[in-house]
């Protein structure tokens, strides 16, 4: 198959024109002529997971490998080696990162992983009606999550509506409509903000609550790789974090 007739397929699932501009989302590495014999998913690339993919493959990622433009390419950093092994192995890149993000995988996690009723998805934001006290809940969601351990900032003992943006959304803090806050990358400023307006935060973490990037790209593609022939590969990269007990 083409690069293209995926490509094309994949942008009417979720428009690439949806990604925010400072994006970098769409084709980034190989030809919309190039032919593909099998499709990789995964939430980044790795060395590891490169090393694994056969050659002439389209790899779908969510987080693009190249976000700013490179002034260099002397494979000394993390951008520029993957690209030579990907360049190397004939292998194409496709990102799904901020377009997807709106379009699917904030509900998805909330719905799907999460057991969230949502009430109402704003562009990022997903909402849900929660009648549980805080400690319960967050116990509840560190277990859907799978963390060891979690981290939280408690304002009210009691949580009615929560909202969720996978990934890092704190940015997005003065929009939220909710007695507490589910996203990831939660930085102390941050913490203190939440505190100040009285908005509980669970910090799902940006590989956790992202993570499940490929069991979503497959449900939404299988169907199709199948009617062409093509076999869908689901090999996500491993976190870069690692939690130790001391």
């Amino acid at each position: 198959m083409k690069v293209a007739n995926i490509y094309n397929f994949l942008n009417e699932v979720s428009p690439f024109d949806y990604q925010e501009k400072w994006d970098n989302s769409g084709l980034l590495v190989g030809s919309m002529e190039d032919e593909i014999e099998r499709v990789y998913i995964s939430i980044d690339l790795d060395k590891q997971l490169l090393e694994s993919m056969e050659e002439n493959s389209l790899v779908i990622t969510h987080h693009p490998l190249i976000f700013s433009p490179l002034r260099t390419v002397n494979y000394d950093s993390y951008a520029t080696k993957l690209l030579k092994m990907l360049i190397q192995k004939n292998c194409v890149l496709i990102s799904m990162h901020t377009n997807i993000d709106r379009t699917h995988l904030n509900r998805y996690v909330a719905k799907d992983i999460l057991g969230l009723d949502i009430i109402d998805s704003e562009d990022y934001v997903c909402y849900a009606n929660v009648d549980c006290d805080f400690e319960s809940f967050s116990k509840d969601i560190a277990n859907r999550l799978n963390l060891n351990y979690i981290k939280t900032v408690k304002c009210n003992d009691k949580i009615k509506k929560v909202a969720l943006v996978t990934g890092a959304g704190m940015s997005m803090i003065s929009e939220i409509d909710a007695d507490c806050f589910l996203t990831g990358d939660i930085k102390y400023h941050d913490a203190m903000e939440a505190k100040a307006r009285g908005i509980s935060l669970i910090d799902v973490r940006h590989y956790e609550s992202e993570q499940h990037f490929s069991p979503l790209v497959l449900g939404l593609i299988k169907e199709y790789l199948k009617k062409n022939e093509l076999k869908a590969i689901i090999s996500a990269s491993k976190n870069p974090f690692e939690y130790n007990s001391l």
